[in-house]
């Protein structure tokens, strides 16, 4: 009996129906299926975000059958077997099949082939080497991959050391697929495979580990996943000051944002929270981030009044005192009350501009100077120690001036 895919909106959208009649106009019927995530995650019940496409052509006739068909073609990777189409304003991800000629633990020299075997036989993980045709009928080469899917089993194809040392990356895209897609203990031939090659990571880029390992934090529950890692000495290699312990635990019942879990890994060190984000080449935004709530974190407490949290949403920004919040509250649970009356608070409040300037102080007679930026510094210290107040400014500000002329 041959699997079909239920109705998926994406498998019968007419931006799909298109390209794959496009490549079937070239290739006859057959010529073309989907592989990968979108079969996977469609005979799990998970949401679809891309759809690949295996087919039999070669790059360039990929892309003559997507133009002669009126779609748009972009040759993203020709030398690799990849050609993108654009339909319905949707990129469709089309890949001849392929062999591995020579790799390098990052890159393969490949060779095309027609056979889906031979295709199915170099990919990473027995769950990600499913096709499925335009009619949604479903291929397993493996003869693994449809009882993996059900099972929440992540194995990879064939040898995992094998596999590994084709790409490292596999290491963590072992225990990213893990903490997306699995359910019970991790297979342990992958584990030991892991545990064994983990110093190959070192070759890998940083920007493609981050992306692995922010991926990673942004499953639903990574706690398993993460606690393997760190068992396996995996976790060392990438984020050799992390420590997944019961802090990194709470804040991953707390929030799912894969910055604020990341936080929890660290110790709140500006200084090596800097370091290590710089290591991992993390995007600007995200090594700002935990960066701002590292030299946050000393003036947050969970039972901080309202008027001291806005102190410090103004004097370090809203987002560095949620973030130093979420570390609170994962270091205490009990406090939980506490933590989401704060983080409501920081939330709804916007944060005021200084409601004096140099022009005030001109009035009074004060000429600009070192005099001006002490006067301005006095003035917003008591206009935070007060709650920012929003009238009396002129009198205040003339207070502070009077003693310095009498």
């Amino acid at each position: 009996m041959t699997l079909r895919l239920d109705d998926q909106p994406w498998l019968t959208a007419p931006a799909t129906r298109a390209v794959m009649a496009a490549l079937e106009a070239a290739g006859g019927p057959g010529c073309a299926r989907f592989v990968g995530g979108c079969v996977r995650n469609a005979l799990i019940g998970a949401p679809v975000a891309d759809v690949d496409i295996a087919t039999t052509l070669k790059p360039e006739e990929s892309d003559r059958a997507i133009r002669a068909a009126g779609l748009k073609s972009v040759p993203t990777g020709m030398a690799h077997g990849t050609v993108t189409a654009v339909s319905g304003r949707e990129p469709f991800e089309i890949t001849t099949l392929r062999r591995d000629v020579s790799t390098d633990g990052r890159n393969a020299t490949v060779a095309f082939t027609d056979d889906w075997a031979e295709d199915a036989a170099r990919r990473d993980f027995r769950l990600n080497a499913l096709y499925a045709d335009a009619e949604g009928r479903v291929f397993d080469p493996t003869g693994e991959g449809l009882a993996d899917a059900a099972a929440g089993r992540i194995v990879f194809v064939g040898d995992p050391e094998t596999r590994i040392r084709e790409d490292y990356l596999r290491i963590l895209r072992f225990f990213r697929f893990f903490a997306w897609y699995g359910r019970g203990e991790p297979d342990a031939a992958a584990l030991e495979a892991c545990r064994a090659l983990a110093p190959g990571m070192a070759r890998l880029s940083a920007e493609r580990v981050s992306k692995e390992l922010m991926t990673l934090l942004a499953a639903p529950d990574p706690r398993l996943a993460v606690a393997a890692m760190a068992g396996a000495g995996v976790l060392a290699q990438v984020l050799p000051e992390a420590n997944p312990g019961r802090l990194f635990e709470a804040a991953v019942e707390q929030s799912a944002d894969p910055v604020i879990r990341l936080m929890t890994l660290f110790p709140a060190d500006e200084g090596l929270v800097r370091e290590a984000s710089t290591r991992l080449r993390l995007s600007n935004a995200t090594r700002d981030r935990l960066a701002a709530a590292a030299c946050a974190d000393p003036a947050v407490r969970l039972a901080m009044s309202d008027p001291e949290a806005r102190a410090a949403a103004y004097r370090h920004g809203p987002r560095a005192v949620a973030d130093a919040v979420h570390r609170r509250w994962a270091e205490a649970p009990a406090g939980a009350d506490e933590a989401r009356r704060l983080l409501t608070l920081i939330k709804d409040w916007r944060r005021p501009a200084m409601p004096v300037g140099g022009r005030e102080l001109a009035r009074l007679g004060i000429e600009p100077g070192p005099e001006t930026g002490r006067l301005l510094k006095a003035f917003e210290a008591g206009w935070i120690a007060d709650d920012f107040p929003t009238e009396g400014h002129a009198e205040r500000l003339a207070a502070l001036v009077s003693p310095r002329r009498g």
